[in-house]
């Protein structure tokens, strides 16, 4: 949509390059092809380190992040151009809603910042990236599997002998091979939103990821990726290792299980990567940055919790004023 006019124009992927994994281990040692990577002029904001395209005719802005005043096109930045792209399914209007909502349901929270917030400016759009990654993995290990059965012994219960039933466990060993085909361990891109955020966010509807295609970005901000490939499938390889431990303690069955040892072979590793859309609201407020997400699939929200110490000592007041009320009563009541 045009931002002067309010046109609009269809986005079309029948010229888009369509979806594909990409060769992880060929693209860690840099052996790419040119039409896998692509440069854009960006700006690095100096407080949240956030790496961000920016329109080329604007001087300067504000990090869409944190709120701190950045000199926007500070250089070129090369990278692995996007797979694919979440197209926003609601407006900023529904997500400045759903924020407000959010906000209305933290009682402790300062008054002025949730007025702030209500008056204060448009949420921005901003496609985050992420990278997805596909494996192969077999698995063999060595572990022992524990099964539960009773002993009726005697035992002396106020002064009196009893039968009680005593849960003990036969361990028996249990060796195997488990085998997992992972398809789409997401895993965040930025070091600009803490790990919790992009982890709350969740879930992202991932079979709705259409072609990438500059178009989509038109009348957004799209943030470049600041952990590398190679870095990030270190995260996705503590979920597939997570995931390879419950298989292995479900196929060494029993009611128990102790793992000895494993040993995992991963093979045909692949990857994508994709853009997420994502409305953010960074505000300042009495000198504190405050920041707000909204999953911009979903409307999910998650934030930065304020807190007022205001209302926390009126609640605390309070609720000693309850507490000395009922203690008098009681007293007099005796």
């Amino acid at each position: 949509m045009c931002d002067h006019c309010g046109n609009t124009e269809e986005i079309s992927d029948a010229n888009a390059t369509p979806i594909r994994e990409l060769d992880f281990e060929r693209m860690v040692r840099q052996q790419f092809n040119q039409s896998e990577t692509e440069e854009t002029r960006v700006s690095s904001c100096p407080n949240c380190g956030a790496v961000v395209e920016f329109d080329p005719t604007a001087h300067a802005a504000e990090c869409p992040f944190c709120a701190t005043p950045v000199v926007a096109d500070t250089g070129p930045h090369r990278h692995i151009k996007p797979a694919g792209v979440a197209p926003f399914e609601i407006t900023e209007s529904d997500a400045r809603d759903a924020m407000n909502n959010w906000l209305g349901k933290l009682w402790f929270a300062p008054s002025g910042l949730q007025d702030y917030a209500r008056k204060g400016r448009r949420l921005s759009g901003i496609y985050v990236p992420y990278w997805t990654y596909d494996a192969d993995t077999r698995t063999a290990y060595s572990g022992l599997r524990g099964d539960t059965y009773y002993e009726t012994r005697r035992v002396m219960v106020d002064g009196e002998s009893r039968q009680r039933k005593v849960a003990k466990t036969r361990w028996r060993p249990k060796s195997g091979r488990v085998a997992r085909a992972f398809d789409d361990i997401l895993v965040s891109a930025t070091r600009s939103l803490p790990q919790r955020y992009t982890t709350d966010l969740a879930p992202w509807e991932l079979d709705k990821l259409s072609p990438y295609a500059p178009g989509f970005l038109a009348g957004f901000r799209s943030e470049a990726y600041t952990i590398p490939l190679d870095e990030a499938f270190k995260t996705a390889r503590a979920i597939m290792d997570r995931r390879i431990t419950r298989d292995i303690k479900f196929d060494i069955g029993g009611d128990k299980q102790r793992i000895q040892s494993a040993k995992t072979d991963i093979s045909d590793i692949t990857f994508k990567h994709v853009l997420l859309p994502v409305w953010i609201a960074a505000y300042k407020y009495r000198g504190k940055s405050f920041r707000f997400v909204v999953n911009g699939q979903t409307g999910k929200v998650r934030g930065e919790r304020p807190w007022s110490i205001l209302k926390i000592a009126i609640a605390v007041i309070f609720a000693l004023g309850v507490a000395a009320a009922i203690g008098y009563f009681s007293a007099e009541a005796q």
